[in-house]
Formats: C-alpha cells, sequence, structure tokens
C-alpha cells in the first residue's frame, strides 16, 4: 500500500530538524527573501500609518488650543480693592475674589504641602508625568476605567485657566492638557508655575488664590500662614465646598491631617511635628471683608466705578483696581459708635407713643400686629461727615441696616429740611446789606398763595413778641421773622444762594421756602454748611481720590472743585451768628449736655409734624449733618422729636468722640478786617454810651457800622428817632 504524501499547506509551515546530538537545533521557515521584506514593508508602512495619524490627531487637538502668546501672558480676572484715607482695605468688588501674591511671599511650608499632596515629582518632569500617564493608559484600555491621577501641576493650571478644554474627563481633554502644559512649561519657569496656581486656583467661599483665601478664613496675608493652616488651605483644593472649613470643620480637620502625613512622609515635617500639628484645632477668623466697613459709602462708591469703567477702559470686577478713597475709618468708626449708643433708646422712645400706634391702626382700619407695627416704625438714619476745605466724604451712613436697605438716604434721599434751611435767608440778607442788628416784627400775619388759600405761619412753640433783631431770630429759630425777612428779599435770592451754595434738587421760590419747604440731600446741605468753616468757599464733595490699575499706574486722578461763593465778611458774621445758636440758642445741648466745647456753628431742622429731624454743625475742621425720620413721609416721629431733641445727640455723641480722640490743631473761625465788633445799645441799636441799661456786642461791616450813639440813655430826655426797625 503506497503511502500518502502529506500535504504542504501553507508555505510558512515550521519545520523541526532534529540533531541527535543537540535535540533541536532551531527552527527553519520555508519564507524567501522576498516574503522578510513583505514583512518589513508592512511594518514600516502601518508605524508610518500610525505616526501620521496620530500626528493629525494631535494637530487636530490643537486647533483647540490657546494660542502661545496666550499662554505668554496669562492675566487672571483680580479683585478690585478699595481703601480708606488711612490706608486700610474697606471693601473689594469681584466677580471672583482674587488678590495676586508674589512667589517670595509664599511660605516655605505652604508650597511644601502642596507640592507633597499634589506633585510630588513636579520639578523632575517637563510638565508630564510619564510613568503616571502610561500607567493611566494601561488601565484605560485593558480595565476600562477612566483615566485619573495623571494630572501634574502643570496640567491642573492648563485644566484652571479655563482654556476651553471642557469639564468632562476624558483622553482628548487629557491630551489638550498634555500639550498646553508643555507649552506652559517651555514658557514659565518651575517657580512662575507655583505662583500661578496657587494665584489662580479656587479655594471656596468665593476666593480664587491664596492671599484671598488666608483672608477670608484667617484675615492675614499669605506670608503669614503657619503650617497647619497651609495644610488646610491645600487640603481645601480637594473638595472646596466638601472641605470648606467654615462649613465643614471636621471633614477640613481630617483633610488637614492627609497633606500633613503627606508632608511627613518624604520628609517635610518630623514625625513630632505631625503628632502635634494634626491634633490641633482649627481657629479660624473670619475675613474682614464680611465685617463691611461702611457699606453704604463703599456702595457708593462702586456706582461711580460703574460709570467710569466705560471712559477709563476697565473691568471693575476683573482687572484688580487699586481704588483710593476719602474715608477715615477712625471717623466712620466714631459715627457707627455714636448711633449705636443713642438709636437703640431713641427707637423705643418713638415705638412707646401711643400717637403712632393709634395712627396706625386708623390707617389700616385694624388692629395691626406687633410685628408689623415694628416694621413700620424703624427709624431710619442718615449721617455725613466731610472735610469742609477739600470736600473729603470722611464718614457716611444712609440707613440702618445695608443688609436690609441698601437705599442711601444720605445722598439719594430728598427730604424737607426745616429750619436747617434757614441759614441760606440769612446767608442771602447778610451779604445783600442787612445786619446781626435789623430787627424784624415777631407777630402772626396772614398770606395769601398764589391759588388764593389762606397761610398763617406760627412760631414752633406758637410764642410771639415784638421787634427781634435777625441774631436773635436765628438763635431761637423764630418762623415768623424768618418768613418776613424773605418777604422782603425775595424767595427767588434766596434759592439762588441755595443753588450758588451747591443745593441741585428744586427749589420752590414761595414764602414757605423760609421754613425749608424744599426738599434738599443730605449731603449737599451738609456740604453748604461747610462753606461757613472754608470761608465763603464751596467745594464739591468726592470719595475717590486717584485710582490705580494692577500695576500701580495712576488711571484716575480726582481734584476738588472749589469756587468762592460768599464774601468773606458774610462769612465771618454768619459764622458767629450760627455759633450763637448753639452757644446759647436752639444748639445748646451740644454745650450743656455733651460737653463738647470746641468752637462750632450749626442749626437744628424740624418739619411740620414732626416728621424729620436735622441737625447740621461744624467745626473749623469738620462738618458734619444728621437726619432722622421714617422712610414713609406721612408718618411722624412724635409730637417733642425737634431737629435738638432727636437728632442733634447723635451729632453730639460723635463730635465728642472724634476730638476727644484725634488731636486736632487749635483753630477758631477766621475773621475778616472788614467786619468789626462794636458795643451797641440793645434798644437802640447804636452806639452804646456810658447810660445804656443793656449793651451788647454785635459785628458790623465797615460800610455799615452805626455813626450815632444812643440818643435815648444819655443822662438827659431824649427821643427814639433814628432806630432802624423792620415790619
Amino acid at each position: 500500500m503506497k503511502r500518502r504524501k502529506r500535504s504542504n499547506k501553507t508555505s510558512t509551515q515550521l519545520r523541526a530538524v532534529y540533531n541527535g546530538n543537540n535535540g533541536y537545533a532551531g527552527l527553519r521557515t520555508n519564507y524567501t527573501p522576498s516574503h522578510s521584506k513583505k514583512r518589513l514593508y508592512i511594518t514600516l508602512a502601518s508605524i508610518i500609518i500610525v505616526i501620521i495619524v496620530t500626528a493629525v490627531y494631535i494637530w487636530h487637538l490643537s486647533q483647540d488650543l490657546p494660542p502661545l502668546t496666550k499662554l505668554e501672558n496669562i492675566d487672571p480676572a483680580l479683585a478690585t480693592h478699595v481703601y480708606s484715607i488711612d490706608g486700610e482695605i474697606i471693601d473689594s468688588f469681584h466677580r471672583k475674589n482674587r488678590t495676586i501674591a508674589p512667589f517670595y511671599k509664599f511660605p516655605e511650608h505652604l508650597v511644601q504641602a502642596l507640592l507633597a499632596t499634589e506633585d510630588r515629582g513636579f520639578f523632575d518632569h517637563w510638565g508630564v508625568n510619564l510613568k503616571s500617564f502610561f500607567r493611566a493608559l494601561f488601565f484605560s484600555l485593558v480595565k476600562f476605567e477612566k483615566a485619573r491621577g495623571t494630572s501634574t501641576l502643570t496640567m491642573q493650571l492648563a485644566r484652571n485657566l479655563n482654556l476651553g478644554f471642557g469639564l468632562e474627563r476624558t483622553w482628548k481633554r487629557k491630551f489638550q492638557e498634555i500639550l498646553t502644559s508643555i507649552q506652559i512649561e517651555r514658557t514659565y519657569s518651575k517657580k512662575e508655575i507655583l505662583e500661578m496656581y496657587l494665584n489662580i486656583n479656587f479655594f471656596g467661599s468665593n476666593s480664587y488664590g491664596i492671599q484671598s483665601a488666608a483672608n477670608t478664613f484667617f484675615s492675614k496675608d499669605v506670608e503669614n500662614l503657619s503650617i497647619e493652616e497651609s495644610a488646610l488651605m491645600i487640603g481645601v483644593l480637594k473638595g472646596q465646598s466638601l472641605y470648606n472649613p467654615l462649613s465643614n470643620p471636621e471633614r477640613a480637620i481630617l483633610r488637614r491631617n492627609i497633606v500633613l502625613k503627606s508632608m511627613q512622609d518624604i520628609g517635610y515635617i518630623t514625625q513630632a511635628q505631625f503628632d502635634s500639628l494634626s491634633q490641633l484645632p482649627i481657629t479660624l477668623n473670619p475675613s474682614a471683608e464680611q465685617k463691611k466697613i461702611a457699606p453704604y459709602f463703599t456702595e457708593y462708591i462702586r456706582q461711580q466705578l460703574n460709570r467710569l469703567q466705560d471712559s477709563l477702559d476697565v473691568n471693575v470686577y476683573e482687572d484688580g483696581l487699586r481704588v483710593y478713597t476719602t474715608l477715615d475709618t477712625r471717623l466712620q468708626k466714631y459715627m457707627d459708635a455714636a448711633i449705636d449708643s443713642v438709636l437703640p433708646s431713641f427707637q423705643r422712645r418713638i415705638r412707646g407713643k401711643s400717637s403712632l400706634r393709634k395712627y396706625l391702626n386708623a390707617k389700616a382700619d385694624s388692629t395691626i400686629s406687633d410685628s408689623v407695627f415694628n416694621e413700620l416704625t424703624t427709624v431710619q438714619i442718615a449721617f455725613v461727615c466731610l472735610d469742609p476745605h477739600n470736600g473729603q466724604i470722611l464718614a457716611m451712613v444712609g440707613g440702618r441696616d445695608f443688609e436690609k436697605s441698601q437705599y442711601n438716604r444720605a445722598i439719594q434721599a430728598p427730604r424737607q429740611p426745616g429750619s436747617a434751611f434757614k441759614p441760606f435767608v440769612y446767608t442771602a440778607a447778610i451779604d445783600n446789606g442787612y445786619n446781626p442788628a435789623d430787627e424784624f416784627l415777631n407777630q402772626p400775619f396772614v398770606l395769601i398763595n398764589s391759588d388764593g388759600t389762606r397761610w398763617t405761619p406760627h412760631n414752633y412753640d406758637n410764642s410771639v413778641s415784638g421787634l427781634t433783631s435777625l441774631r436773635e431770630a436765628l438763635r431761637g429759630s423764630i418762623n415768623l421773622v424768618t418768613i418776613r425777612l424773605i418777604q422782603e428779599i425775595s424767595p427767588s435770592l434766596v434759592a439762588e444762594y441755595a443753588r450758588r451754595m451747591g443745593i441741585t434738587t428744586k427749589i420752590r421760590e414761595v414764602p414757605s421756602l423760609a421754613l425749608g419747604s424744599s426738599e434738599v440731600y443730605l449731603i449737599e446741605l451738609v456740604s453748604a454748611y461747610g462753606i461757613f468753616a472754608n470761608n465763603g468757599v464751596c467745594v464739591k464733595p468726592i470719595s475717590i481720590l486717584k485710582i490705580e490699575d494692577k500695576t500701580g499706574n495712576v488711571i484716575y486722578q480726582n481734584r476738588s472743585a472749589s469756587r468762592e461763593v460768599l464774601r468773606k465778611e458774610t462769612t465771618y458774621i454768619m459764622n458767629d451768628m450760627l455759633k450763637h445758636v448753639i452757644n446759647h440758642g436752639t444748639g445748646y445741648a451740644v454745650r450743656r449736655d455733651y460737653k463738647f466745647y470746641q468752637p462750632a456753628g450749626g442749626k437744628t431742622g424740624t418739619t411740620n409734624d414732626y416728621t424729620d429731624a436735622w441737625f447740621i454743625g461744624y467745626t473749623p475742621q469738620l462738618v458734619a449733618g444728621v437726619w432722622v425720620g421714617f422712610d414713609d413721609p406721612q408718618l411722624s416721629l412724635g409730637r417733642g422729636e425737634t431737629g435738638a431733641q432727636a437728632a442733634l445727640p447723635f451729632w453730639a455723641n460723635f463730635m465728642e468722640m472724634v476730638y476727644d480722640s484725634i488731636d486736632f490743631p487749635q483753630a477758631d473761625f477766621p475773621e475778616s478786617p472788614n467786619v468789626v465788633k462794636i458795643q451797641i445799645c440793645k434798644e437802640t441799636k447804636k452806639r452804646a454810651t456810658m447810660y445804656c441799661p443793656e449793651v451788647v456786642e454785635e459785628l458790623f461791616m465797615l460800610k455799615d457800622v452805626p455813626t450815632e450813639s444812643c440818643d435815648i440813655h444819655t443822662g438827659r430826655f431824649s427821643t427814639q428817632k433814628g432806630r432802624r426797625r423792620r415790619f
């Protein structure tokens, strides 16, 4: 039987050649040289194709990468800081609360905590940790796990720069981060990368960057962070909400200790240090930014910056501006303290008035609850202090509680000033030839209004008397004399002086203007009184001194706009008359009750039905004004709540604290050589003689000095002719 020949099915079948002495000597194939070359070509072609595909893919990914110029000029959004005139940061404006800190300010243990936790090989790689990358790639391809644990600090920085990679964890994003990281490493030094990383990262509680975080959580600068505080901050990066020490202190401690353990593992701290530091509790000191200083003032600043940013070509919330303002934190503190010391008892007194509850019950046509009553009867306050010589706003309160109401009553609320408007009437008179000794009749009269109605004005206490000098009428805030005076000099003249002195609201030119029937803004009224302290020069109030960009270049400079609006002779006389109000008149409580003895002038103000209470006063160095009342102008503070009773205590408390704490130079208001003080007979207003029973000293401009001596008190019979009277 023939043996069947085995077929050779493939040209690649292997044959074993047995060697008796050595066993299998090797393997032979039936490949020909042409077959080997073909396989080589195929292999090379495959490699080239892979390279081309990879290159094309990388090129495709690179199209979505930020341009190199952007990486060379990384410019993160920075918070704008607002500074007081005494150098304190009083607020920050931002979409992201970030302040840049240079690398040299980072404590060594902060950098060590970061490297130990996030990237121990940071100084040994060029943006990518290949070992970690290929390990993650293997697990992703073999075990189908998502890529994680491969990011270096540089790759995290590339991600946090918000360069448009997206948030989903994919290999596409990972490759984009790798390519960008390589560019970053080529562009920046390792220290610069660490600096950017710590300044750009989000640390929770609206804090971007380690400096903002240090301030938010500990109220300190980054260079003052302790080891355990640095570990806490680096630990927060793992989960800004999960490990936020303000909201999750227990988790934050656990995470902090993990960071400390990592530092110990690589020798940054000793075992003893770890044992000690890991037992410490978290001691937080919430940011001073959360304890707002002068919130009404800083909101006023923010509104001005919003109007300026287009002309300055800046972004207030991202460009890291430094805004230097006029606010003095010392005076603001005293203003807040004065309000806190007076307002609680004042509020209780107002709510204790039965008439107020009766009025509100009648208005609601039912008995209102206590909570509704308390809400409706919350007394509001506005308080402003200026430097009269340069117009700088030194302190401001625009309401009782900024969190509940951002409405700034100091600059936004027009209210009737009552008798606080009277100095405009007397200024217009003095500047036009009248003198403090001129007299008007303090008697009732009737005025017919333009609509045919009758107006019968009266004094606050319904008192009447005979002839009364302008000085005495201002001292006692006598309505009837002031109305007679404005009728004689004309309401239009008084309105002109009010506008000249800085009042911008609509002024109705009617006789009732003498009693403050036209609304004004507190800040403008305070500024107008400052003209007296500034010897007749009006300076427009300002709040911003200058603005710098993030590199320190001045991009805005503000200068006070001033103009002379009153003669120095007029100012001298008005100062003397307004000092008389405080020394002997409606403002006497400043001296009597509050023992404030600095040279000062001022005026109370009360409107009809005790709706508004005012006190505006000034010294040679400061001018300040207070308004108190309800936001609803139909509500009355109640009988007896005059400017002297309701508003003056705030002003006096404030001024007393300021002058007890700040050493101002001794000064009085300037005098004028064209004004003289002479003794006159109180009855005849002529030069006093030795026989005059009542002699007073009075100021006169040189051209108006009485030349005749008293012809009544001469020791012999005489008449009263020549006496200057106004009816």
